[in-house]
């Protein structure tokens, strides 16, 4: 199958980036150099100029062209998934409650609702290979008649858990991490008898309105969890 040619001068332009035959600031040839070489319509030049763009390589100043963008990085792409990680992988879930409650003040300023609006929450308990490994607590929105269906709640992730509510491909996740040591509560249950801490990572999850649908709150025994991120 041909090769668009709109991807034949996306290659082209990223591999004398990546070479080093173009240089961060430095001009890339103008739509029209672009056009003859690759027999292209300025429309398709457009749109391979427009993916350049999106993915971080081009950036454009109107009236002068298009320059090679300097590469950020500081920015990472981390890959979370609450049930398995790159030493450790959940085997077993337990459902320790699923209650309404009335939000405190952060609670209800995170979510940015009232306190006087119920939520759910949902709190368990991962295992792997019969050792608690973390202790997790999710806090949906309340809406009356919500079904609440505790065999699902066990083992779905996040994620799955609100798109039953709302198409997955329109939530928005922003992850938080970082070190704690742990409460009274959260050493019973993980079975933490020293000075062991913990690996938080709270996941706010938004909808198609870019508004809170609920807050999950995972604490991990720092001897089960690692995370990696790339930089592209």
């Amino acid at each position: 199958m041909a090769v668009p040619v709109y991807t034949r001068i996306v290659e082209s332009i990223k591999e004398k980036i990546s070479s080093g035959e173009l240089k961060p600031g430095d001009a890339i040839d103008s739509e029209n150099t672009l056009c003859k070489e690759f027999g292209a319509s300025r429309m398709t030049v457009r749109k391979g100029l427009a993916i350049l763009a999106r993915d971080g390589y081009i950036y454009s100043i109107p009236g002068k062209g298009n320059f090679v963008k300097k590469p950020d990085l500081t920015r990472y792409t981390i890959y979370y998934d609450e049930m398995s990680n790159s030493i450790n992988k959940v085997d077993k879930t337990q459902l320790l409650e699923v209650s309404i409650i009335m939000p405190d003040e952060k609670l209800a300023d995170s979510l940015q609702t009232t306190r006087r609006k119920n939520l759910i929450a949902i709190r368990r308990l991962f295992f792997t290979d019969g050792n608690p490994v973390a202790y997790d607590v999710k806090y949906l929105l309340y809406h009356r008649g919500m079904p609440i269906v505790e065999k699902e709640l066990q083992y779905a992730t996040f994620s799955e858990i609100l798109s039953k509510a709302t198409p997955a491909f329109t939530l928005k996740k922003e992850l938080t991490i970082y070190a704690q040591m742990p409460d009274d509560d959260i050493k019973y249950y993980l079975n933490i008898y020293d000075q062991l801490p913990l690996l938080v990572v709270e996941q706010k999850l938004f909808g198609k309105d870019n508004k809170p649908m609920g807050l999950g709150v995972t604490y991990y025994r720092s001897d089960y969890i690692k995370l990696q991120g790339t930089n592209q």
